[in-house]
This record gives structure tokens, C-alpha cells and sequence, in this order.
């Protein structure tokens, strides 16, 4: 019965559109209150759940992010990745793709790679005679690289959601390779959908060209070896890298491009301090929820329950990324994560998967639901910026949902794509 107001007072208050965080914390509240227990367990679950050192990262990587976006380092990227890939049928769509595997590594976030790549590229696209459809499901496919590429946050939050006891760098690595299959794949669904509708090509510049606009962005591209070397090495922490990131994007967008002014920095600046308040709240309400499930045992049930549909592993994955995928329509990536993580990560762990292998699956899995209404926070932006409506875009989408969801299954069912870097550099 406690776990059924649990879960009713959270659902029902999803669905009049009250805020996430406030859903979390309300069913929490309500739930203490049925039980009894005393409610000051929910405001220390809270404090518990924001009062990790981790943390620190997300919201310095948020802050790096934007100013690199308002710096002028995403434009640079965008012509480098042109001149690379823009000869290639649907020229502007694999250039958008890959300009988001590049911006991927600086930004760690999908819905400031919308913004910023999307901006750029999507009024190009539709300048050139690309469909307005095209354009935003390319740049909203393309932005859930970010999210397997280091620095991504919301790997942080995953390894805070299971204990702090899952290497931050292990995750940062493992996201790699898959995220470059994830690039292959909408490249390639790119690829037959412009030939399908006719799309130009644009003309290759020369090797001359594509090594100027290299050394142009390189400056920006090195914070990702800064980054991924630096914490992969042991020289730094995930939380102290996410500082040196903040720190080489002012200096590269102030002293190498000078393009950072004085009114941009205050937005930026205001802007991590509004995104860095938000997922704090939700990630304090969403500790509280997760201790209350910990505490009603509904991740043995769950791993009872299981047992009884199948004891094969393939069939227990399959069920979990259905069940994570339709939790990804409806509930945003940040919550999504620090509440499923308790739930499955023991199942997953019951049937013989590796924690980090885990957390490429739950990532990739969210990632897709941020580009599947009613809640796909990076399907909007990219809307938003094509002035196109949700339907519009999910008319044509399926494609690049195809190319998603098949490197989702060889994410699953495929360990070595996660693990086998990792232990590389171990």
C-alpha cells in the first residue's frame, strides 16, 4: 500500500503538470506521512542527496558549455565539420551530425547541443531546400550523442545514483565508442533519406580548407582531450576537471577568439546558476523517492517479479529497456536516472551485467525518451528553432529512431562495445 501512494501521488501529480521536482518531493512527503515515520527523513534524504562533492561537476560542465556556445566555439566546430563531411549526400545533415559528435565533447549536454548546433545549422538547411522535418530530426537525433561522450553529466548523476561506487572515468570511456556507433548509424540514415528526397550535396573545399578550419577550432577541441585525458589519467577528478573546463573556455572565447563579451559572460553565468539550482532540487527530492523505494525492498520485488516472467538475461534486458522507454516519454532524463537507477541497476547486476555496461544502456535508453513526446526536452528545442510542430517532426522521424534504437540493441546485447575501452585504459 506505501509503495502504491508512493508511485499514485507521484503519477497523479505528473499528470496535471505539476514540476518534476515537486511530483518527487509531494509522494515522498505523502508517503512518510501513510507510514508513520517521522517527515524530518525526508528533508535529510534531500540534504544527503544534494551534499555530495561529485555534484560540483555538473555544474561546472553546464557552465563551460555555454560559454563555449556564446564564445563562438560551436560555429567554428560547425565549419570544420563541413569541410569534412559536407560532400556527403544530404550534405548539411552530415555535416549537423557530425558537428554534434564534435560539440558533444565539449558540452556534455543534449539540449545545449540542440540550441547551439540546431541554431546554426537548421536555418542553413532550410536555406539550401532541406526539408524543415529533415533538419530538426537530424539535429535532435544528433544532440543525444552528447549525452555518451564525456563530460557527460548525466553519467555523474548515474554514478552518484548508485552509490558513488561506479568510476566516473570508466563511464566517460565506455560512453565512447558507442556514441561514435550512435554518429555511424544517423549518418547513415541520413544518407539514404536525403537520396530518397533528392537532396544536394555541397562541394568538397580541398584539403587546404579542411586543415585551416582545423586549426581554427582546434583550440576548442583540445578541452576534450583536456577532459578525457585528464580524468582518465588520474591527474584530476571528474569534479576538478569540470573547473579547468571552465576555466580554458574563458581563456580560449576571451584571449584566442576573443569573441566572449562582457553580456554574454553575465548570461552564461546567470544561466548555470538557473540549470545548476533546477537539477539540484530534482536531484534532492529524486534522493528522497529512492531512498523510499530502497526502504519498501521494490527493487527485489521487482527482481522476484522478473524471475518469475524469465531467467534468461536477453529476456530480462529486453523487458528493462521497454520499461525504460516508456518511462523516457513521459519523465525527464535528470529524475528518470537517479530514480530507475536504484530500481534496475540491482536486476541488471542480478543477471550478470556490469554496472558501467548498465549505465551506457540506461543513458542511450533516456536519451532516446528527451526525443519522444509528451516530455522530449531536446525534440522541443530543435522544434523550436525549425518552427516546425512536435507531429510535424514524429511524421518522418522513424528512420533516425530506427538507427537509435539498433544501437541500442547492440549496446544491450554487445558488452564489449561498453567495457572493452574501459578496461583498455585500465
Amino acid at each position: 500500500m506505501a509503495a502504491l501512494v508512493l508511485f499514485g501521488v507521484f503519477t497523479l501529480l505528473m499528470l496535471i503538470g505539476t514540476p518534476i521536482a515537486f511530483c518527487l518531493g509531494a509522494a515522498s512527503f505523502a508517503t512518510i506521512l501513510y507510514m508513520g515515520l517521522p517527515p524530518l527523513v525526508i528533508f535529510q534524504q534531500m540534504n544527503s542527496g544534494m551534499s555530495v562533492f561529485t555534484l560540483l561537476a555538473i555544474p561546472f560542465f553546464i557552465y563551460a558549455g555555454d560559454l563555449m556556445v556564446r564564445g563562438g566555439i560551436a560555429q567554428r566546430i560547425v565549419a570544420f565539420a563541413g569541410s569534412l563531411v559536407g560532400h556527403l549526400r544530404g550534405g548539411l545533415g552530415q555535416v549537423n551530425i557530425a558537428a554534434s559528435t564534435l560539440f558533444g565533447g565539449i558540452s556534455g549536454s543534449a539540449v545545449a547541443e540542440a540550441a547551439a548546433v540546431g541554431g546554426l545549422m537548421i536555418p542553413q538547411m532550410k536555406m539550401r531546400g532541406y526539408g524543415a522535418d529533415y533538419a530538426v530530426n537530424v539535429t535532435s537525433m544528433a544532440a543525444l550523442i552528447a549525452l555518451l561522450l564525456p563530460p557527460s553529466h548525466n553519467m555523474i548523476i548515474y554514478s552518484i545514483s548508485a552509490g558513488g561506487k561506479i568510476s566516473i572515468a570508466d563511464l566517460f570511456t565506455a560512453g565512447i565508442i558507442p556514441g561514435l556507433l550512435l554518429a555511424a548509424s544517423l549518418m547513415v540514415a541520413a544518407y539514404f533519406v536525403a537520396r530518397s528526397r533528392g537532396y544536394p550535396t555541397e562541394a568538397f573545399p580541398g584539403f587546404a580548407t579542411v586543415g585551416s578550419y582545423l586549426l581554427i577550432s582546434l583550440p576548442g577541441l583540445l578541452l576534450i582531450g583536456i577532459i578525457f585525458g585528464g580524468v582518465r589519467s588520474g591527474v584530476f577528478t571528474a569534479t576538478e576537471s569540470s573547473c579547468i573546463a571552465v576555466f580554458y573556455a574563458i581563456l580560449v572565447t576571451l584571449f584566442v577568439y576573443r569573441s566572449l563579451g562582457w553580456r554574454n559572460f553575465v548570461r552564461a553565468t546567470l544561466g548555470a546558476v538557473r540549470t545548476t539550482a533546477m537539477v539540484l532540487l530534482i536531484i534532492g527530492t529524486a534522493a528522497s523517492f529512492a531512498w523510499l523505494m530502497a526502504y519498501l525492498r521494490i527493487p527485489a520485488q521487482l527482481i522476484a517479479w522478473m524471475g518469475a516472467v524469465s531467467e534468461n538475461p536477453i529476456v530480462i534486458l529486453l523487458l528493462i529497456n521497454v520499461i525504460l522507454l516508456l518511462l523516457g516519454t513521459f519523465m525527464d532524463m535528470g529524475p528518470t536516472i537517479i530514480i530507475a537507477t536504484p530500481i534496475f541497476l540491482p536486476v541488471a547486476m542480478h543477471y550478470g551485467v556490469d554496472p558501467v555496461h548498465f549505465g551506457v544502456i540506461l543513458i542511450l535508453n533516456l536519451g532516446i525518451g528527451l526525443n519522444t513526446p509528451p516530455v522530449g526536452a531536446v525534440q522541443f528545442v530543435a522544434c523550436a528553432v525549425g518552427r516546425i510542430t512536435v507531429w510535424e517532426a514524429m511524421r518522418s522521424i522513424w528512420p533516425f529512431y530506427g538507427a537509435g534504437l539498433a544501437v541500442l540493441g547492440l549496446v544491450t546485447y554487445v558488452p564489449a562495445l561498453s567495457l572493452w575501452l574501459p578496461e583498455l585504459f585500465r
